[in-house]
């Protein structure tokens, strides 16, 4: 069963950087295998998918929020996923989730069997 941990996340002032990883917690299991997806939620707002990185590496998505300052990647040497979030802004506040589903393409958020514990963002000066 594959179990998700997020790492990353933390307080960081408007414009700066976060990296936030994705790992999981079987090392036998290797997330190459998983559509691996990133969704966020605001206090208010409703989930929002962020970013997802398909299987093989197929396809990759970003909402338009976050198109141009966050890279999905995986990093094979750890087995993880890292979203690399830059120009970071105050509406990007959020608890962020990774998801997994053994679909080959990104999809929707029923479709994803595994998440993670969630990790903290906030953005502010």
């Amino acid at each position: 069963q594959l179990h998700l941990v997020e790492s990353g996340g933390g307080l960081v002032q408007p414009g700066g950087s976060l990296r936030l990883s994705c790992a999981s917690s079987d090392v036998t299991l290797n997330l190459n295998y998983y559509t691996i997806a990133w969704f966020r939620q605001a206090p208010g707002k409703e989930r929002e998918e962020v970013s997802c990185i398909s299987r093989a590496d197929s396809s990759r998505y970003y909402a338009d929020s976050v198109k141009g300052r966050f890279t999905i990647s995986r990093d094979n040497t750890k087995n993880t996923v890292l979203l690399q979030m830059d120009s970071l802004k105050p509406e990007d506040t959020a608890v962020y989730y990774c998801a997994a589903t053994q679909y080959y393409y990104c999809s929707e958020p029923e479709d994803y069997s595994s998440w993670g514990q969630g990790t903290q963002v906030t953005v502010s000066s």
